[in-house]
C-alpha cells in the first residue's frame, strides 16, 4: 500500500507543538491595516491554537 500524501496547503498553514497541539496563524493581518487599531494588529500577529473540534481533521490533512 502506498504512503498517504499530505495536503500541501495544510503543510504551509499549520505546525505542531511539542505537546501535539496544532498551531495556526490569525487571518486579516495581510492588507488594509490602516483602519485597524494597533492592539488589534498586535493580537493578530501572534499565533493561535486550533480548536479541538478541528484538530483531528487537520492532523489527517497533515498525514498524521
Amino acid at each position: 500500500m502506498p504512503k498517504m500524501k499530505s495536503k500541501s496547503a495544510a503543510k504551509k498553514r499549520f505546525t505542531l507543538t511539542g505537546t501535539g497541539k496544532v498551531k495556526r496563524h490569525h487571518a486579516y493581518h495581510s492588507h488594509i491595516l490602516t483602519k485597524k487599531s494597533t492592539k488589534r494588529k498586535r493580537n493578530l500577529a501572534y499565533s493561535a491554537i486550533v480548536d479541538k473540534t478541528m484538530e483531528s481533521t487537520i492532523k489527517k490533512m497533515l498525514g498524521l
